[in-house]
């Protein structure tokens, strides 16, 4: 992590600024679309446009696409998806650009990008419609197991855009009727809408193969990652992959109403408020003073407003004592941490007003001035609880919260004791379902390659020889020569980069949510094989750098952006023009991505006390606390969240000294009764002090996965068949080439062996 000579970070306006952004599922329609292509792939557009216009013309004469009838459309999409069946590939890949010029919306005879967009939407529900998504399924299909283009790949020193052509085409295709057909509109017809939900189950269950189309993507990935196809275009890859994830299984605002319809049907009550809807309505804090307070208030020569935990904290007659010594890591490494403040700025902190929260307001009361609703998972033992509280049982009860996952461990521990009593368990086919068994085996190669891919595409990551070459679909066939080409594949590099951080987050943090809504044990077989990868250093790792460049970061060129760039003249461009960037305050895919990964980060270790030793080990609080600088809510609030974990493990010197950061937990993250984080001291605590929970847990999950998905899971329980005929006559499934060596096994495991026939004669 950072070492102590590490210089300070440049700290400016960029600091203060409220951060006014919109966490979604995705970013609005027209920057997904521009992120699919890279700056390099511009003359291919017009090459798509050149393909479709020799089709057409041969065909219809001085007419255009959008003065057809839709039926005159159908006939001449259907004779593209004929010439894709040609034997010719170069005929092949002309009949696919053609179809890919269709997809991006015809923009030569279009005069504004709401044109193209219209006719883009037009064209994809049409392709679909003549079966074009099933058709290029075929296609990549053959790409994939093309072994040709594996080894010239493996052969060449340095791949490029040329190396991956016919995939990029194929695979542009399939991501925009994803893409386009996804997004539910208002002024979509009932055809469409229909079509929409055949196309999510077409993709989500199995039909024309033994896999659902994510878990093909997936495979990819891995072989990508294992150096069998290096040219494969992985950016495009995850793409596709995160678009599918987020059509099939849903997203965030999908997942809420599963989860409150999940509890519904366990006789559950509701859910007291959307967290992300709460977080959206969160004012954010002004950036935290760091400095050692005690340090500075005795300087000052008069006494510290004292925290009214840490009273409690000296007050309590069952706590032990603490040693009075310096703490570890953050007495504190100033060269680590920001600039302090005025005192001024602390008491606004504490009683800076939340603005009103606008939705689920009338089904629940919160505390005065703090935005959750307190929740308690025990109101049983009150050991660790204030003891005003000890006359409030009452309130714990009130507010006592039963979680999906509660019910779900609890079920699986009555199947395991019980399996012949109460039979076999009724296993919902739902999409996460199909794809967690799809997945199931290899899951922990999955969970590896994306981290792989996440660690070549961090900032923080530098080059080395052995790790994956992820610039091989942005990379010209002829480098640049010039200066200002030079600059501009640079800006691409990093766009690119920073658009595959992007796709990998939101991949990871889409299964991990749907995988713990649909069965607890899925969720944490994903997050253990994230923690043996090392996801949790990882993450540590991108944040540790200057993370208000990396959001503010100018990666990207708005009049190269896809249809900008199809639709009117090319600006010229300088190096100054590259070096200022667009007008944009910050980069929504890269706050996009700091946001998902601290999500993943929060979900690996909650609850888990290893895992959040180990963000004790690796130093997380200085790295998490330069976070904060970002004055947008729901970032701090994940910060936060990672923080308020290791106080315990951090110990009582640690809050005296960052009494400002224990204000705004208390201020803005959820509350949990009979949770010690503000005065509970385990400082002699080590990772491998808590094991044993993760060696339960692993046993747990096997259990869970033996159970519900091996062939003969009950096979301890089986009848044994005694009868001799019985057991000889059976058919066995023999090898296909077993006829071929059948005299060699003969020989080997019959004619060469002794047999005892007195003994075998007394089983019979």
């Amino acid at each position: 992590m950072e070492g102590k000579g590490r210089k300070r970070e440049p700290e400016g306006s960029l600091d203060c600024i409220n951060v006014e952004f919109e966490y979604d599922d995705a970013d609005r329609a027209t920057a997904e679309l521009a992120e699919l292509y890279s700056y390099t792939e511009e003359p291919e557009l017009r090459l798509n446009q050149k393909c479709f216009e020799e089709a057409f013309t041969s065909q219809v004469k001085n007419i255009r696409w959008t003065s057809l009838s839709s039926a005159q459309h159908r006939t001449h999409i259907m004779r593209l998806l004929d010439d894709l069946e040609v034997v010719n590939r170069e005929k092949r890949l002309s009949a696919a650009r053609a179809i890919l010029y269709l997809a991006q919306g015809v923009f030569g005879e279009c005069d504004s990008e709401a044109d193209v967009i219209h006719w883009s939407r037009y064209n994809c529900f049409l392709l679909y419609q003549m079966g074009t998504f099933a058709a290029f399924l075929e296609l990549l299909n053959m790409e994939i197991a093309n072994s040709q283009a594996c080894s010239s790949a493996l052969r060449k020193p340095a791949l490029s855009l040329a190396d991956s052509t016919e995939l990029r085409v194929i695979l542009s295709v399939k991501y925009l009727l994803v893409e386009t057909i996804r997004q539910e509109l208002e002024s979509d017809d009932s055809e469409w809408n229909v079509q929409r939900e055949t196309f999510r189950a077409e993709l989500a269950f199995p039909v024309h193969s033994d896999e659902p189309f994510a878990h093909l993507l997936f495979t990819m990935v891995t072989k990508f990652c294992s150096g069998h196809s290096p040219h494969f275009p992985m950016k495009k890859v995850l793409l596709l992959l995160w678009k599918v994830i987020l059509f099939t299984l849903g997203g965030f605002s999908e997942l809420q109403k599963m989860k409150e319809k999940k509890r519904s049907e366990l006789g559950l009550p509701p859910l007291p408020e959307d967290s992300i809807q709460v977080m959206k309505n969160m004012r954010a804090m002004s950036p935290l003073s760091y400095g050692i307070e005690l340090g500075e208030q005795q300087k000052r020569g008069r006494r510290s407003r004292r925290d009214s935990l840490d009273l409690y904290n000296e007050k309590d007659p069952f706590k032990s004592e603490e040693p009075s010594g310096p703490e570890e890591e953050e007495n504190e490494d100033t060269d680590n941490i920001m600039d302090t403040e005025a005192d001024m700025q602390e008491r606004d902190l504490i009683s800076q007003p939340l603005i009103n929260l606008r939705n689920n307001t009338e089904r629940v009361s919160f505390p005065r001035g703090l935005p959750w609703a307190p929740k308690v998972s025990d109101t049983d033992t009150l050991v660790g609880l204030p003891r005003p509280i000890h006359e409030s049982v009452k309130t714990l009860k009130q507010h006592k919260y039963i979680s999906i996952s509660d019910i779900q461990t609890k079920k699986e521990m009555e199947l395991e004791q019980c399996p012949i009593l109460l039979g076999e368990e009724e296993v919902e086919e739902t999409p996460c379902e199909c794809l967690y068994r799809a997945m199931l085996l290899n899951i922990p190669h999955y969970m590896i390659a994306l981290l792989k891919i996440l660690l070549a595409a961090a900032p923080t990551s530098k080059a080395k020889t052995d790790s994956i070459n992820i610039l091989a679909d942005v990379l010209p066939e002829e480098m640049p020569i010039t200066v200002l080409e030079s600059m501009k594949l640079g800006i691409d590099v990093n766009r690119h980069k920073e658009i595959i951080v992007k796709t990998v987050s939101a991949i990871l943090l889409l299964l991990l949510k749907h995988l713990k809504l649909n069965h607890i044990y899925q969720f944490e077989f994903m997050s253990q094989h994230l923690v043996f990868a090392n996801c949790i250093p990882l993450i540590l790792k991108f944040f540790n750098q200057n993370i208000m460049s990396y959001i503010c970061a100018k990666n990207s060129i708005s009049s190269l952006d896809f249809p900008s760039c199809v639709l009117h003249e090319l600006p010229e461009l300088t190096a100054e023009s590259l070096e200022t960037g667009d007008n944009n305050q910050f980069c929504w895919r890269n706050l996009f991505s700091c946001i998902n990964l601290l999500r993943i980060l929060n979900k690996l270790t909650k609850w888990k006390h290893s895992r959040t030793m180990m963000l004790v080990v690796f130093k997380s609080a200085p790295i998490l606390k330069r976070a904060l600088k970002v004055k947008q809510a729901m970032m701090q609030l994940y910060v936060l969240r990672l923080l308020k974990l290791q106080t315990k493990y951090l110990g009582r010197q640690w809050r005296k000294s960052n009494m400002k950061t224990m204000s705004a937990i208390y201020q803005m993250v959820r509350h949990r009764m009979n949770d010690d984080w503000a005065y509970g001291n385990d400082l002699d605590a080590r990772p491998w002090d808590f094991q044993a929970e993760e060696c339960t847990l692993r046993g747990n999950i096997e259990s869970f996965n033996s159970r519900r998905y091996e062939k003969n899971p009950g096979w301890e329980f089986t009848p044994v068949d005694n009868c001799l005929q019985s057991v000889v006559g059976q058919r066995l499934e023999l090898p296909e080439d077993f006829h071929y060596t059948y005299e060699l096994w003969l020989e080997r495991e019959v004619f060469s062996k002794p047999i005892n026939w007195e003994e075998l004669l007394q089983y019979s």
